[in-house]
């Protein structure tokens, strides 16, 4: 089932060696306290304001109310050319950091090679929010995208993922929507990114040291834990936040990709065998000496990586595209 990134060279796993080592001086995340939130978001907010990185790509912001929850969108469409499909996308940031501008050079990197446009949802961040309303309101602005998609950019086929804590958000949206809408099938994938899909901590969870890369270790469980203060573990390990124990049936082909000294790495395995026993449409990738996050670190190999979604992307595109010519 685990499947190592394809056609690796030495130099490009040896860049990724030094880069780790630079990390093992760096702080590693966890829970902001208050005002740490507070600075930020405002540095990810002027981030926003002052958008790098997006030749060729239209950007606008959005706010929209839906199932009785307003969220705001940040889309990504191309500056010429047809829409070719829409890719829901979730940021990452442990829930309570993060904005939908912080995924604005991988998302226009998908706009631009792809033609798929982007609506990045902006979720509610914690604490100005239940955990319960947060992934609420993500299924809102998912089923919005459903609802609004031929007449907002003129295309049916639509694809979700996220990173991190973005991918749990979209996996729980995914699961909603399955339940919720007749034409779920116009969903053709998902790319989830080093998700946490087992609110009770998977054991590589559970045993991450202090050695860990980017993330705090020995936070995370305790940390996962605070996310529902009223549920005990089993109330955890319920389907409405634990995706891993949630019905798998009847989903999209979906790509999951993590790093080998990520400690998410078991949700991502665990996930994807249970995607792939039931359904037959799931590949995991497992990228080697790559922490979390790194997708967004300054190497080839994520890089490459994100090329290698995109090309994914593409790929699920033009199979639907056969699909309908024959019908």
């Amino acid at each position: 089932m685990l499947e190592p990134f394809p056609d690796l060279t030495d130099a490009e796993v040896d860049q990724v060696r030094r880069m780790n080592s630079r990390l093992r001086w760096a702080p590693r995340f966890r829970a902001p306290t208050p005002l740490g939130r507070m600075a930020i978001q405002a540095i990810l907010g002027a981030q926003a304001s002052f958008p790098v990185g997006l030749r060729g790509v239209r950007v606008a912001t959005r706010s929209v109310t839906h199932k009785g929850h307003t969220v705001s969108l940040r889309i990504l469409r191309p500056e010429q050319g047809a829409v070719r499909g829409v890719h829901i996308d979730y940021h990452g940031g442990g829930w309570a950091i993060g904005t939908a501008a912080m995924d604005d050079l991988v998302n226009a990197a998908i706009v631009r090679e792809t033609g798929i446009a982007v609506v990045s949802v902006d979720y509610t961040t914690l604490p100005d929010i239940t955990f319960e309303n947060q992934i609420a309101q993500s299924h809102a602005a998912a089923d919005w995208v459903f609802d609004n998609a031929e007449t907002e950019f003129g295309v049916r086929d639509l694809f979700i993922g996220g990173e991190s804590a973005g991918a749990h958000l979209a996996a729980c949206s995914l699961l909603r929507l399955r339940d919720s809408r007749a034409d779920f099938a116009r969903l053709k994938g998902a790319v989830l990114f080093y998700g946490p899909y087992d609110l009770t901590a998977t054991p590589s969870v559970r045993n991450a040291t202090r050695d860990t890369l980017v993330l705090d270790g020995p936070a995370m469980a305790p940390g996962i834990a605070r996310l529902l203060p009223d549920r005990d573990e089993a109330g955890r390990r319920a389907p409405d936040v634990s995706p891993l124990y949630a019905d798998l049936s009847r989903l999209p082909p979906a790509l999951f990709l993590v790093g080998t000294i990520d400690p998410l790495i078991d949700d991502s395995r665990l996930m994807a065998e249970r995607w792939k026993a039931i359904n037959g449409n799931a590949r995991l990738i497992v990228v080697p000496e790559s922490p979390h996050a790194f997708n967004r670190l300054p190497t080839r190999l994520a890089a490459r990586t994100n090329a290698f979604v995109r090309g994914w992307l593409q790929r699920r595109l033009a199979a639907g595209t056969a699909a309908m010519a024959a019908e």
